[in-house]
C-alpha cells in the first residue's frame, strides 16, 4: 500500500470511527459532569448548612459516591472505545467476568470490607472526631473510609479496623453526650439535702464561662437509685456538647467533693460488721478486744 492510500485510509477512519469515539469522550465528560453537579446538589439539601456534623457527613458522602460515579462512566466509556476500535467486547468481558469471580472468591474479606464501609458511611455512624467503641476497641476515630477505621485510645496507640470485622457502632459523641453519675452517701445522710447540693453545683459549673457553652441542660436528678452495702446512691446525669462529657464530668465531681465536706456529707467507705455468732442457748463466744489483739 502506498503512502496515499494509507492516509486516504486513515481519513476515512477518522471521519467514521475517530468522530465516533470523540462524541462517545464528549458525551462520557458530559455525563460525568452532569451527574456529578445531581450529586452535590441532592447531597447539599439533605445537609444543613448551619450544621458542622450534617457538613462532615455531606461531605464524606459527596467524596464517595463522585469517585464510584466517576469509575462507573469510565468503565462504559471504555468498552465503548474498545468496540469501535474494532477490539472484540465479548472475549474481554467474559475474561473480566472469569477474573472478577477469581478475585471475589479470593478477596471475600475485602468485599466485606467495602460493603460494610460503604454502608457505614451512608447511615452516617461513625464520623471523624467521633469517639467509639468498635469490635472490642475504642477511641478517638481519626480516619473513616470504604476498607477500615483509624481509632486512637486515651494511652495513644492506634487501632486499624476493617469495616467487615464491626458488628456493633457504639458512638458516644453523636449530636450531644452525656456524662452518667452515680452518688453515694451515707445512710445518715438526709437525700433531699444531698440533691439540693447537687443543684447547687451543678447551677455554679454551669454559669462558669469556663464550661458554660459545654453544658446543654441542666443536670437531671433521676433520684435514690439504690442501697449499697455502705452507701445510698443518687443517679443523676448531665447533657453536654459531644465529646465534652468527661470534662465537665470530672469537674463536677471535684466540686461536688468540696461541697460535701464543706456541709460535712459523708461519701462513705465501705464497713464491715464481725458476727461471732451464738449457740443454742443464745449465748455468743466473748470477743476479746485490746492492744495485744489489735497488734495480732
Amino acid at each position: 500500500m502506498d503512502i496515499e492510500g494509507y492516509l486516504e485510509e486513515i481519513g476515512g477512519w477518522v471521519i467514521t470511527s475517530g468522530l465516533q469515539i470523540l462524541l462517545v469522550i464528549v458525551v462520557m465528560l458530559v455525563v460525568s459532569k452532569v451527574l456529578h453537579i445531581a450529586v452535590n446538589r441532592a447531597i447539599g439539601r439533605v445537609a444543613k448548612s448551619d450544621d458542622a456534623e450534617q457538613k462532615k457527613r455531606a461531605d464524606t458522602m459527596r467524596s464517595t459516591i463522585n469517585s464510584l460515579v466517576s469509575v462507573a462512566v469510565f468503565t462504559v466509556a471504555l468498552v465503548v472505545v474498545l468496540g469501535q476500535l474494532g477490539i472484540e467486547i465479548g472475549p474481554i468481558l467474559a475474561a473480566a467476568g472469569v477474573l472478577g469471580l477469581a478475585v471475589g472468591f479470593g478477596a471475600q474479606t475485602l468485599v466485606a470490607d467495602l460493603i460494610s464501609g460503604f454502608f457505614i458511611l451512608l447511615d452516617d455512624q461513625i464520623r471523624v472526631g467521633d469517639v467509639v467503641e468498635i469490635a472490642g476497641k475504642g477511641g478517638l476515630v481519626e480516619k473513616v473510609n470504604l476498607r477500615m477505621i483509624t481509632l486512637r485510645d486515651l494511652a495513644g496507640n492506634v487501632h486499624f479496623v476493617r469495616n467487615g470485622s464491626i458488628g456493633t457502632v457504639t458512638n458516644m459523641t453523636k449530636e450531644y453526650s452525656r456524662y452518667v453519675f452515680d452518688i453515694g452517701v451515707a445512710y445518715r445522710e438526709n437525700v433531699d439535702e444531698v440533691i439540693d447540693v447537687i443543684r447547687i453545683v451543678d447551677e455554679a459549673l454551669r454559669s462558669d464561662p469556663t464550661y458554660s457553652d459545654s453544658i446543654l441542660e441542666p443536670i437531671e436528678i433521676l433520684g435514690l437509685d439504690a442501697f449499697a452495702d455502705s452507701a445510698v446512691i443518687v443517679k443523676a446525669r448531665t447533657k453536654t456538647r459531644p465529646i465534652k462529657q468527661w470534662e465537665v464530668g470530672r469537674e463536677f465531681n471535684r466540686r461536688l467533693k468540696k461541697a460535701f465536706d464543706a456541709r460535712g456529707i459523708e461519701i462513705p467507705f465501705p464497713h464491715v460488721t464481725l458476727y461471732m455468732g451464738q449457740d443454742k442457748s443464745g449465748d455468743a463466744p466473748v470477743l476479746r478486744v485490746g492492744r495485744d489483739t489489735a497488734r495480732a
